[in-house]
């Protein structure tokens, strides 16, 4: 009897989709994950004898090893096909332990995509386990562990019970946390900027005032409304003609394939994805064989599918879109796999659209971002013809700016930008103006990170390899140090501002970009074979383990307590103190538990009196105040805990509603957390808006204006172009 030949991989997913390419003569079966772990109540790690491991089975997984063990038994040829970085490496070899398969029977398989050709071309080449990437996983793991298990205990003994300290981890949270405090640090300042609006032959276009007088206006230069006006009445009533027209032909080059880095960005950017969002929908793309393999640092495409490219390039958009030789990137990163592939399609013929009703939404939009992204970056460049026009009167200048594209080239199908067209203008005419508007600016500090800056930043600094950015960010949200706004971007909490504090002061090179980015590099070195592990971990705990044990000594415990205030409680008359939460400081009545009053704090020189306002309570009538929460302050019921009944606090954007003409459109939250606009009279009107209304009215449809991403307005009329 023909015993089957079994392949193991990590995902039920994968195992499915790859039973479809193999015939009887194969069984395929599942690990479902990682088969053996440290312990999780133990240290696990040796320290005193080369840092040897102590592995154990987690009890999920004990199940399907029994299963394992039982169908390896039977089987004469066993192929391990677990994914093809250090963490697959690392599986195949646990398995191999687990299992005992001897060397004979052993057969270790890759492939970057799971098609048909790529899993025959593996089976027909398989190779030995590879015990260079396995140690550097294993060193990660063991290097992980001394962290989090030497440092955790130390975090809750000297600032509070159930905190946890990682590597990677720990330096995410450092710069979210300076980040934070340079917005704290910007002081604002006032500008105004002068806007016209011109007309020719029927269509309006925006021009900007640049020059006074010959001399050239700086974004900081009209300070103060009193400026502002006084320049505005200058340029009304004034007949303005054209004095310059430049006109200038650019090239654009379509964007780079996708890199695990840039694949987080980018659906971050377009389509509003969190990087463990991005990576759970692209594991379960490559799983069901519609993509690559999505952990990769490599630029590069392989010759069949540039060949592939260029054909359905060409079906679908023509010769002028096809190039004569396949464009090929080098990847920038140190240390980049460039045997590896970029983030691809496995088949460009699959064209988005012909996918629709197969993936769900959110696996579709990201296919969707990587197939054009990809097929675009072997499309021609774009030609296009940047024009500014100046206009004067008075002594004033405005200037408007804009392109036309001459040739769409990749903007075919991934577009970078909105041109603004310019209508056709010569020198010397006359252009009416239509009108001109003094428009109040403040500056703004640094953006809080968003998943995208963050990833960039992280891999600017060298920190961390594409498998790790998605649950870096999750876990440091998990553990309570970093928290997302109403915009979805990163701030520290109290607690992550406190416990970066510390270990700045005492544990500075767990938190130091260079030496977390030194220890990277010396983890690829594990991986080439180029540095020795036990040596590594060796040089890093020595130090480590000595600086512990004097800190166990010097570092006070951080008595976070309660600060006495001159409030009183207006319910029981007790006074308020000062206490702090997950999201930072609030007043608590010190006749807790039997009286459980909370106010949110303000900012320091901020007088710290009760919100009150004019609503009433819809549930018990009493009067409603204001509250801080975790997405800002909201409206909840002043008899709290008798009454739980909160309300949003409406933010009003000044615009009336177009629908029921009575409403007001005000600024609300869904259900997950994502700003919308409605009208305030819901539910007898009914009309939204995910967009902020500028106030103003398209020309063309009369529909509201809104505010589109990088400051663009358009129209909130999907239809209206």
């Amino acid at each position: 009897m023909i015993m089957p030949k079994l392949v193991i991989v990590e995902s039920p997913t994968k195992a499915k989709t790859i039973s479809k390419f193999l015939g009887k003569d194969y069984k395929i079966l599942s690990s479902f994950g990682h088969v053996r772990d440290l312990p999780k109540n133990d240290l696990g790690v040796d320290v005193e004898h080369s840092f040897k491991p102590k592995y154990v089975i987690p009890t999920k997984s004990r199940k399907h090893v029994t299963e394992l063990k039982k169908a390896a038994a039977k089987s004469d040829e066993i192929y391990l096909a677990t994914d093809e970085d250090r963490e697959g490496e690392a599986i195949s070899w646990h398995l191999a332990e687990i299992l005992e398969i001897p060397e004979d029977k052993l057969h270790r398989i890759t492939f970057h995509e799971i098609t048909k050709p790529a899993i025959e071309k593996a089976l027909a080449h398989p190779r030995k386990i590879d015990m260079k990437l396995v140690d550097a996983q294993q060193t990660r793991r063991i290097l992980d562990r001394l962290v989090g298990y030497k440092l955790s205990p130390l975090l809750w003994k000297k600032v509070q019970r159930g905190l946890s300290a990682g590597r990677v981890q720990s330096v995410a949270v450092r710069l979210v946390v300076e980040r934070e405090r340079e917005r704290d640090a910007f002081k604002q300042e006032e500008y105004w900027s002068i806007d016209a609006v011109f007309s020719k032959d029927g269509t309006t276009f925006e021009a900007k005032l640049v020059d006074v007088d010959g001399k050239k206006i700086d974004k900081m230069d009209v300070k103060s409304e009193a400026d502002a006006k006084s320049l505005v009445a200058r340029a009304e009533g004034q007949s303005f003609a054209i004095a310059d027209i430049q006109k200038k032909r650019i090239k654009k080059a379509p964007p780079t394939p996708l890199t695990t880095s840039g694949l987080q960005q980018e659906a971050n950017i377009r389509l509003g994805m969190s990087a463990k969002q991005t990576m759970t929908l692209a594991q379960h793309l490559y799983e069901t064989g519609r993509i690559t393999y999505m952990r990769t640092d490599s630029m590069n495409l392989s010759d069949l599918f540039l060949e592939d490219a260029q054909k359905i390039i060409g079906t679908q958009f023509g010769k002028a879109y096809q190039l004569d030789e396949p464009r090929r990137f080098k990847t920038k990163s140190k240390g980049a796999q460039e045997a590896h592939e970029a983030i691809r399609p496995t088949d460009p013929t699959a064209i988005p659209a012909s996918l629709k009703g197969e993936l769900d939404s959110g696996a579709w939009r990201l296919y969707n971002l990587i197939w054009s992204r990809t097929l675009a970056s072997q499309m021609p460049e774009a030609e296009l013809e940047r024009v500014a026009v100046d206009l004067t009167a008075n002594g004033l200048t405005f200037r408007a700016n804009g392109s036309t594209v001459v040739f769409d080239g990749f903007m075919k199908i991934y577009r970078t930008a909105k041109e603004v067209i310019l209508p056709m203008l010569e020198l010397k005419e006359n252009v009416p103006l239509v009108s001109v508007t003094p428009n109040q600016h403040f500056t703004e500090p640094v953006a809080r990170y968003s998943d995208a800056t963050l990833v960039k930043t992280l891999e600017e600094y060298g920190i961390g390899r594409p498998s790790t950015y998605a649950p870096t960010i999750a876990t440091i949200i998990a553990r309570g140090y970093v928290d997302r706004d109403e915009s979805k971007r990163l701030f520290p909490t109290e607690i992550g501002k406190t416990v970066i504090d510390l270990l700045i002061e005492h544990f500075p090179n767990i938190v130091d970009y260079a030496f977390t980015a030194n220890m990277e590099n010396d983890l690829d070195g594990v991986a080439e074979g180029t540095t020795e592990w036990v040596p590594m971990l060796t040089a890093f705990y020595g130090p480590f383990e000595e600086n512990l044990k004097t800190k166990e000594m010097d570092i006070v415990k951080i008595k976070r307590e309660e600060i006495a205030t001159d409030q009183v409680c207006e319910k029981c008359g007790k006074p308020m103190v000062i206490k702090f939460g997950r999201f930072g400081k609030f007043l608590a009545c010190t006749g807790f538990p039997e009286c459980k009053n909370t106010k949110p704090l303000k900012q320091e020189g901020e007088d710290c009196q009760i919100l009150s306002t004019d609503e009433v309570c819809p549930t018990c009538q009493a009067p409603m105040v204001v509250k801080q929460g975790r997405f800002g302050n909201f409206l909840s019921c002043s008899r709290y805990p008798d009454c739980k009944t909160i309300k949003s606090l409406d933010k009003t954007t000044g615009v009336k509603c177009p629908q029921c003409k009575e409403g007001e459109i005000t600024e609300k939250r869904s259900k997950r957390g994502r700003i919308f606009y409605s009208c305030n009279r819901y539910p007898d009107c009914k009309f939204a808006l995910w967009n902020k209304p500028t106030g103003g009215s398209c020309e063309k449809c009369g529909s509201l204006l809104v505010y589109g991403p990088k400051d663009t307005i358009k129209c909130s009329n999907k239809e209206c172009k």
